[in-house]
């Protein structure tokens, strides 16, 4: 798919900048580690919810997006507005994109999810109604529809997730461009600095004074039981999520 990428520039008037600041906080504290430099890139604004240009719209172009896995799709409604959304696989140039509450099951075209049939592969799904599109938008990813139930539509998740969302949320069919993201490898280091991703350094390789896994003669192991971060905390195996607001919809969890 990349070879049907369009050679033109970005559309100008759908571009922003962002001040870089290499992981920190507004307070100057570093947040996120292993962040800075990176080549100068420019952020593309995305109409996750649709709502942007009067449809049927025409795919213009397909671009690279910098600020994300997928590929980018240039449309132009009726009246001549243009509008970047994420670009589904096989989706060419010249294709047209229908946006109402229900639609042909054609790639790309956006609809409420009650009205989309089971084994139905989707992608930038709403959680809540007319919030835009949330979830499953990284390259080569899709939700498939698994049936209906009262008020809500059950979805299996990309990561074997089996959830609840509601019937009146909105949703894309098909599955993110450039599903072989997955299988790219970085052949340099330059590679990854231009990203902006700085070194990492293993806690096995520091002082102990440094990391709870440095120290020791040689190449020591890391002398406890489980692996710990740089503060002391459990690094793997550990529940991250916290919602618990939304647990009701989960009906099957990843990992079960």
């Amino acid at each position: 798919m990349k070879s049907l990428l369009s050679k033109k520039k970005p559309e100008k008037k759908l571009l922003k900048s962002f001040k870089k600041r290499a992981g920190r906080s507004k307070s100057g504290k570093i947040t996120v580690r292993h962040k800075g430099g990176g080549a100068k890139k420019r952020y593309r604004m995305i109409d996750f919810k649709g709502d942007s240009i009067n449809y049927p719209a025409k795919v213009l172009a397909l671009e690279y997006d910098p600020y994300r896995t997928a590929y980018i799709m240039l449309l132009q409604g009726k009246e001549g507005k243009k509008a970047y959304q994420i670009a589904p696989h096989n989706i060419k140039e010249g294709d047209m994109i229908y946006f109402s509450e229900k639609e042909d099951l054609k790639v790309g075209n956006r609809m409420k999810v009650k009205n989309i049939p089971t084994g139905t592969d989707i992608y930038n799904i709403e959680l809540e109604p007319g919030r835009g599109g949330k979830i499953v938008r990284s390259a080569g990813s899709s939700a498939k529809v698994l049936g209906q139930e009262g008020k809500y539509t059950i979805l299996k998740m990309p990561s074997s997730e089996v959830r609840k969302i509601l019937q009146e949320c909105i949703a894309s069919i098909g599955s993110v461009s450039y599903p072989e993201w997955r299988y790219k490898k970085l052949k340099k280091a330059g590679d990854s600095r231009r990203r902006g991703i700085r070194p990492t350094v293993r806690g096995s390789a520091m002082n102990a004074v440094d990391h709870p896994h440095g120290g020791g003669e040689g190449r020591a192991p890391i002398g406890m039981k489980y692996p710990k971060t740089p503060w002391g905390k459990h690094a793997r195996g550990v529940k991250t999520r916290k919602n618990k607001k939304t647990d009701k919809f989960i009906i099957k969890r990843k990992n079960d």
